[in-house]
């Protein structure tokens, strides 16, 4: 982490009381001290690990290897959950992200205080382990910010708000994202709205016609007492999804059919997705953007079905409201001003968070000017959540190097430091140094926007 080693002249007593150290930042004045916990089974003998919960609510969990040598890796988790924060959060995501410790960094990750799609309120929660962390544990000599999934994009905020180009004393030393959802919110989602527009024309049983109609992009009224074990009974009735193909009516493999072409999706992410856009959708509408839609589809044309013109004729019509779109867009959306290095890791068929999100933020960092602190890598991967074991480390060390020296890395080097790693942390690198991810648009239909 740099500390601003020198305030001169005139500015010192001025700077220092008016923090110059961290400004804006979330205050640590209530903040308890962690203490001891049992560290999850998978991490290596002899780590330490800390806990507690800090003032705004959320859990924490700290690991420090037993020859620990200054290197922080503060993590920001994906999803976002929903509902109130729970302390068995931050223990998987401790051993879902044990390769971090056992490669000698420490790791700390937060709960986060507030549920649903909050990424402002996550990226201060974030902040504040890290003050918990130098106020209470030690004074990390490096301290890399590390988002996965939503959670890269609440780090990229944290490290907006907290490392901009002009920041004084930066909070951070470098970005580490991972399979992250980078398009910011008001496009990120778009093609969750197309999912619940294409299935209802398809299925029309979420809503079902005798119960109550509501605007799709609101997810689910405020009252509705809908389940995700009925949802999922709806959608297995209209596509058969928990059946084998041969089972499966016609019907229901045209249907299925037609919403894995038209919305680009993997059959088994389908569920998962339209989960997301019922409840987190929910979630946006009734909290996050004023009770209007910062996302519409006028304008888009869905295509992949057998009857193109007759699905585009039929599915409901949303215009994004523009208050909404500037509510979330605040909160959700990201300005691409880092003032650090900045390096990313994808898997090229991930289910979850399109790879081509990553060209949107690529666009994001250049409109901020900021091109040069940002290295793009991918992989031949399919899974969302962990790529595999000496890929981590491998982006570790580079950026590292990167932050320390000014040697700035790149697809290839990373792919050779990884094979290097394999070693030490077993096979998995399937890093693809000459590829680049395609448009956004490209992967989810063009609409207007206000």
């Amino acid at each position: 982490m740099r500390e601003l080693s020198v305030c001169v002249g005139a500015l010192l007593a001025a700077q220092l009381l008016s923090g110059c150290a961290r400004p804006s930042m979330p205050s640590t004045h209530a903040e308890l001290a962690p203490q001891p916990r049992d560290c999850p089974a998978d991490l290596a003998a002899g780590t330490r690990c800390l806990g507690g919960q800090d003032s705004a609510g959320a859990f924490y969990l700290i690991a420090l290897p037993k020859d620990w040598a200054g290197v922080l890796v503060l993590h920001a988790h994906g999803g976002p959950e929903l509902g109130p924060p729970k302390a068995e959060r931050v223990v998987e995501d401790l051993k879902r992200w044990a390769i971090m410790v056992k490669a000698g960094y420490a790791w700390a990750g937060s709960s986060f205080a507030q549920g649903g799609v909050a990424v402002s309120a996550a990226a201060a929660d974030t902040e504040r382990l890290r003050q918990i962390f130098v106020a209470h544990v030690a004074q990390p000599k490096t301290t890399i910010l590390h988002g996965q999934s939503w959670g890269a994009s609440v780090a990229v905020k944290a490290a907006e708000k907290y490392a901009a180009p002009d920041s004084i004393a930066p909070a951070y030393d470098g970005v580490l994202l991972s399979n992250g959802v980078l398009g910011g919110g008001t496009r990120s989602y778009d093609f969750r709205l197309d999912l619940r527009v294409v299935y209802q024309y398809l299925c029309a049983n979420h809503p079902r016609p005798d119960e109550a109609q509501y605007p799709l992009w609101m997810g689910l009224p405020e009252a509705a007492s809908l389940t995700r074990s009925e949802l999922a009974a709806r959608v297995e009735s209209c596509l058969g999804l928990a059946i084998p193909v041969p089972q499966r009516t016609p019907e229901q493999q045209a249907r299925l059919q037609t919403i894995l072409k038209v919305i680009q999706i993997p059959e088994r992410s389908l569920l998962g997705h339209l989960n997301w856009a019922t409840w987190h959708f929910q979630d946006v509408a009734l909290k996050r953007s004023g009770g209007a839609s910062p996302w519409g589809n006028i304008g888009a044309r869905y295509s992949g079905s057998l009857d193109d013109a007759a699905l585009n004729a039929g599915v409901l019509r949303y215009a994004a409201d523009p208050q909404a779109v500037a509510k979330f867009g605040q909160d959700s959306d990201l300005s691409g001003r880092i003032g650090l290095p900045v390096l990313a890791v994808h898997g090229i068929h991930d289910p979850i968070a399109f790879v081509e999100l990553e060209s949107q933020f690529r666009a994001t960092v250049a409109a901020a000017g900021q091109s040069g602190r940002l290295v793009q890598t991918f992989s031949d991967d399919g899974e969302h959540s962990y790529l595999s074991d000496p890929v981590y480390p491998a982006l570790m060390a580079e950026l590292l190097v990167w932050v320390k020296q000014g040697d700035k890395p790149s697809p290839a080097s990373v792919a050779q430091r990884c094979k290097m790693m394999e070693s030490r942390f077993g096979p998995g690198c399937r890093l693809l140094p000459t590829y680049q991810a395609a448009e956004l648009e490209s992967r989810v239909a063009p609409r207007q926007r206000p």
